[in-house]
């Protein structure tokens, strides 16, 4: 699916959403919002596909150790998914649950970035005698 299409699916469900929360479907356009955002997500694996295995061969010629990639690519994927689900949250006006969503999101970020951070650490106390 192309990003024109995309926009176009996402507008078109905007203003159905806005129709139907008019008429007082909230739930209705809360459930549609989910569904298309899901069907993007999905559209987009592909392209998702393409980005990971061009990073997986610069990190190959450049001698960098896939498990780094790894954890760069699952934080990368913590936040896109922390982002999706707290937008869900603040269109069903539950922005304090969407805040815990973010947080949740931010601690992991950092957990998974610990190994990175400590292996830079590493190598800066190797070079400063």
């Amino acid at each position: 699916m192309e990003v024109w299409q995309i926009v176009g699916l996402a507008l078109i469900v905007a203003i159905i959403g806005s129709v139907l929360k008019e008429v007082k479907r909230n739930e209705i356009a809360l459930q549609l919002t989910i569904l298309t955002g899901t069907i993007i997500f999905v559209a987009v694996l592909d392209k998702i596909k393409i980005i990971v295995d061009l990073l997986q061969s610069l990190a190959d010629q450049a001698n960098i150790s896939s498990y780094y990639l790894f954890i760069v690519l699952k934080i990368v994927g913590i936040a896109y998914l922390a982002e999706f689900a707290a937008d869900i949250c603040r269109d069903a006006d539950q922005k304090a649950l969407a805040t815990k969503i973010e947080l949740a999101a931010k601690v992991g970020v950092l957990v998974l970035a610990m190994p990175i951070i400590v292996a830079i650490l590493e190598s800066i106390k190797r070079l400063v005698p």
